[in-house]
């Protein structure tokens, strides 16, 4: 057994019932001064002055000013002088001793670690009139760089005593990117195709109105107002072409008694998260759009709120089959993708069932 601990011939627990408010009371001045330079109370509430052992007894100047206190600390540092160097810094000479490492030791391998493989004299001549890139080659065709230990690694990253062009840098050689040129412009007339969206043209299913700069709002008031009358246009692209809430909130509009719309995209554009929500309410009304895609807009993150009411939207809809909207959150993400699943699962029996019929 272990004998307790004790203090001044007494044990530890005998002092719990002393009262400490009591010993203070009785110390003077000058003792609970010694005492606080003893003690250093680990009470965060207590303020620095009263921690630490110093105590500086000078009146202070003034409030703190942090700006000043700086400058006079830049001051001082730039006004001391350097300590003088013992000896003096020439060019090209050594002071102080120069450190040299010392020799390694060379890596003698014993006998019984050295194993002889008989490749036969058709093997071992090949291989003896092989060049160092051939054998390194050859290496690593069979897979031996598996085999390195750690130093011979990296000698072999580093082409340490390797001529340039062997090494790892001779066993594989970058593939040049290939240059593709660049795509044409859009060369699409917005206002042939608005006339031609206004007169139902049958011959026009696909509207791709990608990239194309300074598109008035009065092109777009057009084109969604004849949407609405429209039975042939499938397809309408509307990427990267200005798009705000007010040509959205139109785009809505259209799409509510818009029925032959089967893809919509209006990505990278400059639709708010409310915008967004307002287009994909609008999918309720209409029976046909089997694609939106709306990502990369002025918002980047859409929010807990919005993304809910989107996915509460997105589970309403029996037609939607593919969603292209960035969603943050994985509750959003699983229930959305598990509705277009759905979806999708449901229109392949119906068509299934079509053909057996």
């Amino acid at each position: 057994m272990t004998t307790p601990a004790k203090l001044f011939g007494r044990e530890l627990a005998s002092y719990d019932e002393v009262d400490v408010d009591e010993l203070l009371s009785k110390l003077t001045q000058e003792e609970l001064t010694m005492l606080a330079k003893e003690v250093d109370p680990d009470d965060n509430f207590l303020p620095p002055n009263q921690r630490n052992n110093y105590q500086c007894e000078k009146d202070p100047t003034g409030p703190l000013n942090r700006k000043k206190l700086i400058e006079h600390i830049n001051k001082q540092a730039l006004e001391t002088p350097d300590r003088p160097e013992v000896k003096p810094y020439v060019p090209g000479v050594i002071r102080g001793k120069k450190w040299i490492p010392p020799p390694q030791p060379e890596k003698q391998r014993d006998a019984e670690e050295q194993i002889s493989i008989d490749l036969g004299d058709e093997y071992e001549q090949a291989l003896d009139t092989a060049s160092q890139e051939e054998i390194i080659d050859l290496a690593a065709i069979l897979g031996f760089h598996s085999m390195m230990n750690q130093d011979q690694y990296h000698a072999s990253l580093l082409n340490k005593g390797q001529p340039v062009g062997l090494g790892w840098d001779g066993i594989t050689k970058a593939t040049k990117p290939k240059i593709f040129p660049m795509d044409p412009p859009n060369d699409t007339d917005p206002d042939d195709t608005v006339k031609r969206v206004q007169e139902n043209d049958q011959k026009l299913t696909d509207l791709n109105w990608n990239n194309i700069k300074n598109i008035s709002d009065e092109k777009f008031e057009k084109l969604f107002e004849a949407l609405k009358t429209n039975t042939h246009l499938e397809v309408l692209s509307l990427v990267n072409v200005g798009l705000n809430d007010r040509t959205a909130q139109l785009l809505a509009d259209a799409l509510q008694v818009n029925s032959t719309l089967r893809v919509v995209n209006v990505e990278t554009n400059f639709i708010s998260p409310a915008g967004v929500v307002s287009l994909v309410r609008a999918l309720l009304a209409t029976t046909s759009v089997e694609e939106f895609r709306a990502s990369n807009q002025r918002s980047q993150v859409l929010g807990n709120k919005i993304e809910m009411e989107i996915t509460s939207l997105v589970e309403q809809n029996p037609t939607l089959l593919r969603l292209g909207l960035h969603l943050e959150y994985s509750d959003a993400r699983h229930r959305v993708a598990s509705h277009l699943q759905r979806n999708i699962d449901r229109i392949r029996q119906q068509r299934r069932s079509q053909n057996n019929a």
